[in-house]
């Protein structure tokens, strides 16, 4: 097991990983920008390392500023949490280069998975279904007109190293192709510095359903089940739950055994989420990232696993805890992602909490890194907590979200809690009735 892991990272992800490492017994070792010198984490670790000033790539994305508080301090491995460096290769290559162990896939993995179009042919070879679509990046209208008549229209155009919605236009027509296709194209290149794009089947009205896997980098792998993450806004997610409410038991252990053989077989080491949407029982491969997700809290509600501690086990090379036979899942579990935003328009609103006071109770879980008196920086995500609720049924789980969100406050910004109290009274929610475009949707009619 490490001595010491160094956690590069901030906010409530920070603080997440770094209880982890104390339960296990392992000292800690936080960076931070001179805007984060007071945040919790920071107050928390057993030591610190200020790294540059507010901005990202002078701080959090400074990799040679990282290694060398990984040497000052003695750090042996590097949790990188999610976002920031968590899914940069070039990170992992240079960390193992200095003998410190990456928390997380090898640098190769990492690469494969980050390219949407190699992601693709990999999943496909692994057995996943995947949505039709090019076999690679399009090269011209020509092209783009043919695999779309192939596929039938709607088609959607994606960017190859995209994420976050940019670079992904929808085409309903051929009309609609060549605009669609340069659009996207330029939207690439400004976002990424790469304007490969590549073409698929649009679906219109799937599901967001993502696998939670983990392989432990000599042949074995297991799934802790799906989450639901339908409703997002501009392809951001909001609310996730576990289990999807739209997947019965033969349908998960079905997606979720192909995943673990195909996690098992890549050989992969570490936490993964397999991406997919699913339509008419169908599902359809988007991505995998190589990391911890933002909602893995609802999955270690319904399971009981502390999904941390099993990427600090694999990474020291202790293998699995937990084989797919001892994997339960109990009962139902929500996630709502509480951002320092207007309600309303989702404007960013940085200051400081005047009053920070969370719900409590049977089956309630808040991951935040605030406190009263604590001033938001306006120069790095608006995520200020989470709020986990898990009940016997969803039925019970919806109504203590109700409560805790009733309990929730947040005085001297804004935030989007308001949201999710419209959201937990609506009856698509209640019953379960939505797909990745409801939210957009719901708001448009709201406005």
């Amino acid at each position: 097991m490490f001595q010491k892991i160094l956690i590069a990272n901030r906010g409530e992800i920070a603080l997440r990983v770094l209880r982890a490492c104390k339960e296990l017994g392992i000292q800690t070792v936080v960076v931070h920008s001179t805007a984060d010198s007071d945040a919790m984490h920071v107050r928390l670790a057993d030591e610190s390392v200020c790294i540059g000033p507010p901005p990202s790539r002078e701080s959090y994305l400074n990799i040679h500023q990282i290694v060398a508080a990984c040497e000052i301090t003695g750090a042996d491995a590097v949790h990188p949490g999610y976002g920031f460096l968590s899914e940069n290769a070039k990170f992992a290559d240079i960390l193992a280069a200095h003998n410190i162990t990456f928390i997380g896939p090898s640098g190769d993995h990492i690469r494969i998975m980050g390219d949407k179009i190699e992601a693709k042919r990999t999943a496909k070879r692994l057995g996943i279904p995947v949505v039709p679509g090019s076999d690679g990046a399009i090269s011209d209208d020509k092209e783009a007109k043919r695999v779309a008549a192939e596929i039938g229209y709607p088609v959607i155009i994606k960017a190859s190293a995209g994420g976050g919605g940019r670079g992904m236009k929808v085409a309903r027509t051929e009309a609609d192709l060549e605009v669609a296709l340069q659009t996207a194209k330029s939207e690439a290149g400004a976002a990424f510095g790469d304007d490969a794009v590549y073409i698929e089947k649009y679906l219109e009205k799937p599901r967001h359903i993502e696998l939670q896997v983990f392989g432990d980098g000599a042949g074995h792998g297991v799934h802790f089940g799906e989450r639901d993450c339908s409703l997002q806004r501009r392809h951001q997610k909001v609310w996730e739950e576990a289990n999807s409410p739209a997947l019965n038991a033969e349908e998960r252990a079905r997606i979720g055994g192909i995943c673990a053989k195909a996690i098992a077989d890549l050989g992969y080491s570490g936490a993964g989420t397999i991406e997919f949407l699913y339509e008419n029982g169908e599902f359809y491969f988007i991505e995998m990232n190589t990391r911890l997700q933002v909602e893995h809290p609802v999955t270690e509600a319904i399971t009981g696993i502390d999904l941390v501690h099993e990427q600090i086990r694999v990474a020291s090379g202790g293998g699995l805890s937990v084989r797919q036979e001892d994997i339960k899942f109990n009962g139902h579990a929500i996630e709502c992602r509480i951002n320092a935003e207007d309600p309303r328009t989702f404007t960013p609103s940085p200051g400081t909490i005047t009053h920070f006071h969370t719900p409590g109770g049977l089956g309630i879980r808040v991951d935040s890194g605030v406190y009263s008196g604590y001033r938001i920086p306006p120069y790095y995500d608006s995520l200020i907590g989470k709020l986990i609720v898990h009940g016997r049924n969803r039925v019970e789980c919806m109504m203590r979200l109700r409560r805790a969100l009733d309990e929730f406050v947040v005085d001297g910004i804004k935030t989007t809690l308001p949201l999710f109290r419209d959201l937990v009274g609506n009856p698509d929610i209640a019953n379960g009735d939505y797909d990745i475009h409801w939210l957009e949707e719901y708001l448009a009619k709201e406005d």
